[in-house]
Order: C-alpha cells, then structure tokens, then sequence
C-alpha cells in the first residue's frame, strides 16, 4: 500500500463515506431529482465534482451552515469567499430589509449608487471612479475592453493558473493539466470544448521576470493590459515574489501598458483596500466581486480617471440591465461600511485567527507524518500535501489532490465544510470556538 493510500485509509474515508451518505439522503435525493432537469445537477460546474457529492444547504448563520438534513458544519467555503461577514450578518440583512419593499431594481438611478461610489473611491488606492455589473466574468470583460481602447491594441497577457472568469477570451490555461503541458507547452491552453479562438493571449509563468521580460521584448508593441490575480487565491495561493508586482508596474509603464490586478478575490479580503493596499503597488485598473456584495451579485471595475473617462464618454460601452441594482448595493454599503470602521480594525482580528488556524492544522498533520505546507494567510489560506513551497502554478502539480480530498471529506464527516481544492475562506463571523471545534475536528479526523 502507497503512503497516500495508508493515510487515506486512516482518515476511514471508505467508513465516512457511507455514513455521509446515509446522514445526508436529503442532499443525496435532491442531487438526483435535481439531474433531471438541471445539467449536471448543478448551477455552475465546479460544483459538480464535490465529494462524495454535492450536498443541499438550507440556511447559514455567522460562520456555520446547515445541511437539509440538519446536520451543522463550520464553513470555511463561504460560498467561494462572498461571505466576508460571514452567512446572513445582520448589518446586511438590515440594508435587504429597508430597501426590498421599496423596489428591487430601477433600471435607472438611485442615492445608493454614489452613495457606494464614495465608499469605494475612499478604499480602494487605483479609483478615481468606478462602475457596477454583476458579476466578476462581466466586469474583467470591461477591464480588457476599456485596456484595448486606451491602447489601440489587442493581445494581453496573463499568467498560467490565474482565473478572470469563464468568457472563451479568459479561460484559458487555468488549470492545464500534466498532459496538457506536455502537450502544448508554454502554448496557450483552452479549458473546455467549444471556446472561440480569437487573438490568443499570451500566458506567463507567475513569479518568472525573464519570462515577461521575453514577451514584452517579442510582443511589447502589442499588449494592451497585464492581468493578474496579485495574490494567486485560484491556483495554491501563490504570493508574488518580493519585488515581482513591482517589476510588472515598472514593465507596464515602459511598454504604455495597463496593469489590472483581478481582486475578485483579494478584494476587500487581505485589507480594506484589497491587495494593492497590502502589497503597496497600484494597478491603473482593478476588477471586484465576491466580497464586495457580501453574498449578492456585484462586481465593480475601478481605475484612473484618464481611463475610466473612456465609460464615462461612451467610446468604451458598458451596459447592463441589472448594474448597480438597489439591493446589491445596499448590501454593498452595509459591508463596506463595517469593513472601514475603525480604520478596519476587523482584519487584524481575521489575521490573527486564520493564521493559528492555518498553522493548527499544519502542525497537526505534520505530526501525523503527512507532507504539507500553507500558502496565504489569515482570511485566504491554502493548505497544500507537498513538501516545496510552490512559486508559480506547475509547482503545485506536486500536490497529492486525491489525498486531500480524503481529508476534506474525513471534515465533512466531523461537521467542517472546506473547498476541495485546498482553500479556506475566514469570515469575521469567525471566532473562537468556530477555531477550536475546527482543531477538535482535525485531532479526530487523524486519531
């Protein structure tokens, strides 16, 4: 029996399995009534794969939620990171209230648009103004656009492993896997059947200066933008390395390139004014979602005003029948406004506790003779079964996935719900006890 097979069948995975399955029948009929009719069985793909198969959740509360079989978890998936206040916060639930009697949505203006827009510009270094769609796809298509129209050019350029969305233009070399470099190479790589070829992007290893040094000298004429998640939350939580964001602002400037940092995730996550503010480099133009509408949809693009004068103008259309929609920025100010208060005193809270969480679970796997280290930190982590420290997205090809999945599972059983690729999500619903019963969990997950 292989290492990985003699720690997955210690976790009892075979065992938690089959009990999953018989305390969680709910979830298991749904699923199949829900394949009936819905493809897949799921609203978005990525869902679809869960283990040992999606569960149906009916209610969330702070930093826990409830299974249609009533079984309670502490959640650290948090809807894919939205939940920056955790499930339901009632500052939120306040602003839903006040404002869905009054009407859902206008398709026209309302205070709550610049009254949001103030908040914003006040947080976020690169807004000198911003604008509203729905979704983080959407709002990563104006960033390119409006780059393409400022620089009359076409190409852009990303970094293997970075995600901007599930547009055929962007979804491209996500996650390739091994026979798929082996394949292609550094060549750009589509993720699924049916994308539209167009005018390739060209892709970059993270944390590699020679390698976009390369590109700019072969293609520097030809970029428009520079996309990049500036801490990389969607492949192992790779930081760029000292002094790599600011080589890509210095390349940008020379070339008369934009530089966009994708915050859909870091966004009002590592710091009120998301990872520009922690890191200290300013994009020309940064992308949002996820915990900006603190659990509704709402995206939102900020930038310069010599850029974003382009929207304002009309010569670069952005439309959008439900932008900037009453009820996602009424929860949009609630959150904002209790992620400022007090000079956002909140993230050191979320800081301190999700980095001895982080390094509670690493030290108890450690213990248990399992390979792992932690990327990230305090409210995104990621814990990877490898030994070397990942520095662009190959590095964590290392990882033994199918093990951690095992894990994953083995919590699920003990009532802790985790993104299965090895992400967890810290909300300030977060506390305390939501801390020690997560250990607690770990300790009998590896007994």
């Amino acid at each position: 029996m292989s290492n990985s097979s003699a720690i997955s069948s210690r976790f009892h995975v075979s065992e938690r399995r089959v009990r999953l399955s018989s305390k969680a029948q709910g979830s298991w009929l749904r699923g199949v009534r829900a394949q009936r009719t819905l493809a897949g069985g799921v609203s978005s793909g990525l869902r679809r794969s869960a283990q040992p198969f999606p569960l149906y959740f009916k209610k969330g509360r702070g930093a826990r939620l409830w299974d249609v079989d009533d079984n309670e978890y502490v959640d650290y998936m948090l809807g894919w990171g939205p939940l920056i206040l955790g499930h339901a916060p009632q500052q939120v639930n306040r602003a839903l209230n006040e404002h869905l009697l009054l009407g859902h949505t206008f398709g026209a203006q309302h205070d709550l648009e610049f009254e949001v827009s103030e908040l914003l510009t006040q947080m976020i270094p690169c807004a000198d103004s911003v604008a509203y769609a729905n979704s983080g796809t959407e709002i990563v298509q104006v960033a390119l656009r409006l780059a393409r129209a400022f620089t009359s050019r076409e190409r852009y350029l990303k970094f293997e492993g970075h995600y901007h969305g599930w547009d055929d233009s962007v979804l491209i070399s996500y996650h390739p896997t091994e026979e798929e470099l082996r394949q292609f190479g550094d060549n750009p790589v589509s993720a699924g059947a049916g994308q539209r070829s167009g005018v390739a992007p060209l892709v970059a290893q993270w944390n590699d200066r020679k390698g976009v040094e390369q590109m700019f000298a072969q293609h520097g004429e030809e970029i428009a933008a520079v996309i990049c998640e500036p801490l990389l939350c969607n492949s192992g939580c790779i930081a760029p390395e000292p002094g790599f964001l600011e080589f890509l602002r210095d390349i940008t400037r020379r070339y008369g390139t934009l530089l966009i940092f994708d915050e859909v995730i870091t966004g009002f996550r590592l710091a009120p004014g998301g990872a520009q503010q922690y890191y200290g480099v300013t994009p020309d133009l940064a992308t949002y979602a996820k915990a900006v509408g603190a659990g509704l949809p709402l995206s939102v693009l900020a930038g310069r005003a010599e850029y974003m004068e382009m929207i304002a103008s009309g010569k670069v259309v952005h439309a959008g029948t439900l932008n900037g929609n009453p009820l996602a920025l009424a929860a949009a100010k609630a959150a904002l406004e209790t992620l400022a208060a007090d000079n956002g005193a909140v993230y050191s809270r979320m800081w301190e506790l999700g980095n001895r969480l982080r390094d509670g679970v690493v030290s108890r796997l450690r213990e248990s003779q399992i390979p792992v280290i932690a990327t990230g930190g305090g409210p995104v982590f990621q814990v990877l079964l490898q030994t070397e420290m990942p520095h662009t997205y190959r590095d964590i090809l290392l990882a033994d996935k199918a093990l951690y999945v095992d894990f994953a599972v083995s919590m699920l059983d003990e009532g802790v719900t985790l993104l299965q690729d090895g992400r967890w999500y810290l909300s300030t619903a977060h506390d305390e006890q939501a801390l020690q019963d997560t250990l607690r969990a770990v300790d009998r997950v590896l007994c």
